[in-house]
């Protein structure tokens, strides 16, 4: 991020602000648009959300006047408010798809079906698209980053979040010329597959959550997501299949993921992994055996080697979000993205017994829950990924708990957009 600062001043001297289109005024979407608020350079131009008293919300805690706010059911309803100066809301995703004055558009719904047709709209007509949205990257993302890259637009995800705060320190370790074997996050919760919005409500609701959100952090599929997506973007690959999951301190990590040989748990390297015991951070082990650097490396109080470990103690989520709409923008390159055919799977397993002619529901839900694996594992087990799972889909059999479900195990919504990009996907990325 480098000299970023510097360039959106130069911006907004010149009297030019990247104009964002936001999709999603949940918390993380009124906290960003307070952020931007605060930055330079950049204006949220236009904000979407189902109930647009929410998006209205996210200016007036930003301290907009009610009056400056618009409220446009067209595109070209926000381009004439845009031109007047004021701040537009709407409930309608075409609004910010489609307005002119919009440069970038930002989702952060969460929802898998949600994020794949934005995305697409948003490239269909010629807008960076900034996904904090994992589940629709991980389900969806390699198919969206060629047709962006053919457009000639920016598609990324965003930083802030854990996968976009890995990658950041991988690509600080990887320049410098270090062999980076290792790369991961801290898990805040302890593991509980059962998790569902009643059991986590009460915490939720102190937290000022939404319950199948932290549902969804509790039972481990926003971890299992979020490796997927690192995974995918750089080439490592699952530890095992759902991880290990150790507890462990960052000083106790050089050694203890180093391989069995040399007393530590992996059997390979160039892998990811979480841990318990170091949320919020993200982390790189990087190994050298070069005496010169090893002595220097002990110099700076790094360790002995040959692994060290590179911590960051935070990741800020949806305020660093605005630096990847910038980065699009300015440089016009992704924050982090699918490298080209996917590497690992979130797989789809059952949180509880579940009967043919069944309605599954979704992430942070009361049916499922999703799990890493390697993508050729995932394929041979015909396994459904976690992203193409909502309430329109039907078991066509009887699931046990902690089964994976699989394609022919379900019937399908033929409805979906996210379904029909993953059947491209699958014939053209490979």
């Amino acid at each position: 991020m480098l000299n970023l600062n510097t360039r959106l001043k130069q911006l907004e001297e010149s009297g030019k602000k990247i104009n964002i289109g936001l999709v999603g005024a949940g918390q993380m979407g009124r906290g960003m648009t307070s952020q931007m608020f605060c930055m330079k350079g950049i204006r949220p131009a236009v904000i979407s959300d189902i109930n647009v008293d929410n998006a209205k919300k996210a200016y007036t805690l930003a301290g907009i006047n009610p009056d400056d706010i618009a409220v446009a059911k067209t595109p070209s309803e926000a381009e004439e408010a845009i031109s007047r100066g004021k701040y537009v809301v709407t409930d309608d995703l075409e609004v910010v798809t489609k307005a002119l004055p919009v440069d970038v558009v930002i989702d952060a719904t969460g929802v898998p079906e949600v994020g794949a047709q934005l995305a697409l709209e948003s490239i269909y007509n010629g807008k960076h698209i900034v996904m904090l949205n994992v589940e629709t990257d991980v389900t969806v993302g390699p198919i969206l980053k060629k047709m962006a890259d053919s457009a000639g637009v920016v598609y990324t995800v965003s930083a802030g979040d854990e996968p976009g705060a890995i990658k950041e320190l991988y690509d600080f370790a990887d320049g410098m010329g270090f062999e980076v074997v290792v790369v991961g996050k801290g898990k805040n919760n302890p593991l509980n597959l059962d998790a569902n919005p009643d059991t986590v409500r009460e915490k939720a609701e102190a937290q000022k959550m939404n319950p199948k959100m932290l549902a969804s952090f509790v039972d481990g599929t926003k971890t299992m997501v979020e490796m997927t997506a690192v995974s995918n973007a750089i080439g490592f690959l699952p530890t095992q299949r759902g991880l290990i999951g150790l507890k462990a301190t960052v000083k106790e990590l050089p050694k203890l993921l180093s391989l069995k040989e040399e007393g530590g748990i992996l059997d390979r390297y160039q892998v990811v992994e979480y841990i318990n015991g170091i949320a919020p951070g993200v982390f790189v082990i990087v190994r050298t055996n070069l005496p010169a650097i090893r002595e220097e490396m002990a110099y700076l109080s790094m360790g002995e080697g040959p692994n060290y470990v590179l911590y960051r103690p935070y990741h800020l989520t949806s305020i660093e979000t605005p630096l990847s709409a910038a980065r699009a923008y300015i440089y016009h390159e992704p924050t982090i993205a699918p490298k080209g055919a996917p590497v690992s799977e979130t797989v789809t397993v059952a949180k509880k017994d579940l009967k043919a002619g069944e309605h599954l529901d979704s992430i942070g839900g009361y049916t499922v829950y999703g799990v890493i694996d390697t993508f050729n594992n995932a394929k041979k087990q015909n396994a459904l990924p976690i992203g193409l799972v909502n309430k329109n889909v039907v078991l066509k059999k009887d699931i046990k708990k902690g089964e994976t479900i699989t394609y022919d195990a379900v019937e399908l919504d033929e409805s979906s957009l996210i379904l029909q990009l993953r059947r491209m996907q699958d014939r053209l990325i490979r």
